[in-house]
């Protein structure tokens, strides 16, 4: 079986269970089930079915599951976000589109993506240039974060972004300098990778997004660490986060709140550690199986959600108040799935930027999700992350769709390559015999 008829088996048993989804948390809250919401599901089918006639033409040999888990989780956050918040489910599902047209548009224009080995000081440069900006007087500040811009009715997250940006320039000078830098420490050749991520770090502190500062981070150590194989550059960097947490959190008012907050959030129930009060009691009311799609109580008479954010920080608990802890391990499985397959890619891509940058792009998503789930659960202190593709937010599905879509690329260049080579070694050995033939 190719991968690409794989791949739509598993398109199409994604369609039909977002479909029953939907339509399942249409009829608990309206008590009837219209033509509308099956329009939804087919719509939803069919953005489904038009991505994979893209990957057929464009990446045939790339990886199978990709597609089908992202569209799962999609399918599962507008399903969600539409019973906490009906009025932001047409946006979602607008920023879906979009999603999926950029995704086409890496499929058809990436062909190579060496090509951004090429430019990766001008794309590094690009996601520092668009933090400044996120910082500058154009930013927008909201719950005390300075992390959007706004062009008339539609917010930008420029982090979300810059973050891709940052992988690809670390991936390429990684893969340039992993000699050097695995024989030691050279600030000759660690200065310029050293200044861009603190450049990426202060920016983001000046913008008082710890959330995407600890992201960073942990891509960049993790990245150094694969590149060069020594344990030290972790070593190092672990003791240069924990004494970094300890002066942000003497430092910044919002941080020393946010850890208070993890460690006892009933000592202010009612104010500052409300939205982690209610997403622990959402958690343990779903149970082991949960109230089902739509029945779980998450929105008051008013219309408001009684975990504040829930569509976007906590929608997790949403989930796992309807779906039960079964439900929400599955959802945290699919997430699995897609850093499983990241890492698949970079360990059986050819060359060192290929295996760096798919390395990069699965440890950003995952580590994203890591960090969105923990605070949820209260592993971690809360940060304010959007959850990949489930969470309301266009910027964030657009810039995931986006890492979907360079995975796949490069998945797919992995298996070309070698088929390539063995075209042109026939047409070679043909030719040698042509040759041979007319003398």
């Amino acid at each position: 079986m190719s991968p690409r008829t794989r791949e739509l088996i598993y398109l199409v048993l994604v369609g039909v269970a977002v479909a029953a989804a939907y339509s399942t948390m249409y009829i608990a809250q309206s008590k009837v089930l219209d033509y509308g919401s099956l329009a939804w599901g087919g719509v939803f089918f069919a953005l489904l079915l038009v991505a994979h006639l893209a990957t057929r033409r464009f990446v045939p040999l790339g990886d199978p599951y990709l597609l089908p888990a992202a569209g799962l989780l999609c399918g599962l956050g507008v399903t969600e976000i539409q019973r906490l918040t009906p009025d932001l489910s047409g946006r979602q599902t607008a920023w879906l589109v979009i999603g999926m047209i950029a995704f086409i548009g890496v499929l058809a224009g990436l062909r190579d993506h060496h090509v951004l080995e090429q430019y990766q000081y001008l794309i590094g440069a690009g996601g520092v240039l668009a933090l400044i900006i996120t910082v500058s007087p154009l930013g927008h500040e909201v719950n005390g974060s300075q992390l959007w811009i706004n062009f008339g009715p539609v917010n930008i997250q420029p982090g979300e972004f810059a973050k891709l940006a940052i992988v690809i320039f670390l991936a390429g000078y990684l893969a340039a300098n992993r000699e050097v830098l695995g024989r030691g420490v050279s600030m000759r050749h660690l200065g310029p990778i050293a200044l861009f991520w603190g450049a990426s770090l202060a920016l983001l502190v000046l913008m008082n997004d710890f959330g995407t500062s600890l992201l960073f981070y942990g891509t960049f150590l993790l990245m150094l660490y694969v590149a060069t194989a020594r344990a030290w550059y972790l070593g190092a960097g672990g003791l240069a986060f924990a004494a970094g947490s300890y002066f942000v959190y003497h430092a910044a008012a919002h941080v020393h709140q946010r850890f208070d907050i993890w460690l006892d959030p009933f000592k202010d129930e009612r104010g500052a550690g409300y939205q982690l009060v209610q997403g622990l009691f959402a958690l343990a009311d779903g149970g082991l199986f949960g109230r089902g799609l739509g029945q779980a109580f998450l929105v008051g008479a008013n219309g408001n959600t009684l975990i504040p954010d829930a569509q976007t920080d906590f929608i997790f608990a949403a989930l796992a108040d309807e779906l039960g802890w079964v439900g929400a391990v599955g959802v945290l499985l699919i997430y699995v799935v897609v850093a499983w397959r990241g890492y698949a890619i970079a360990a059986q891509a050819q060359d060192g930027f290929s295996k760096l940058l798919a390395f990069g792009l699965a440890t950003t998503f995952a580590l994203q999700s890591l960090i969105i789930v923990g605070g949820v659960v209260r592993l971690l202190p809360l940060t304010g992350q959007t959850l990949p593709f489930v969470s309301y937010g266009g910027s964030s599905v657009l810039a995931n769709f986006l890492l979907i879509g360079i995975l796949l690329v490069i998945s797919h260049n992995t298996y070309a390559a070698p088929a390539l080579r063995a075209r042109a070694d026939v047409r070679a050995q043909g030719e040698a015999g042509r040759k041979a033939v007319r003398t």
